[in-house]
């Protein structure tokens, strides 16, 4: 009776491995956690929302992650190098539309 308990309790084991080594690897979802004005110009150390208020990215994955969606509004490089702080008064884009 031993050895069946034993035996019931590697197989038990050995098919738990196995379906946890095949479950697929779930990425973190990374999104832009910005207000209802939405982001207005990207650079590198962070963002200028469309109400003029400067914000520091969260991390890496969001700067990329919004840099890769909106090319044509990110900047690369910081925004302190930029004419007024690399806040752009003549292209306001998102009024366009």
């Amino acid at each position: 009776m031993t050895s069946r308990v034993k035996t019931a309790g590697l197989g038990v084991a050995l098919i738990a491995g196995a379906l946890l080594m095949g479950a697929p690897a779930i990425a973190a979802d990374v999104t832009v956690g910005v207000g209802p004005g939405g982001i207005a110009f990207g650079y590198q150390d962070g963002y200028w929302d469309r109400d003029h208020q400067w914000h520091a990215w969260r991390n890496h994955e969001e700067m990329e992650r919004w840099r890769a969606e909106n090319r044509e509004h990110y900047y690369d490089r910081h925004h302190e190098r930029e004419r007024d702080h690399g806040w752009r008064e003549g292209d306001r884009y998102w009024d366009r539309h």
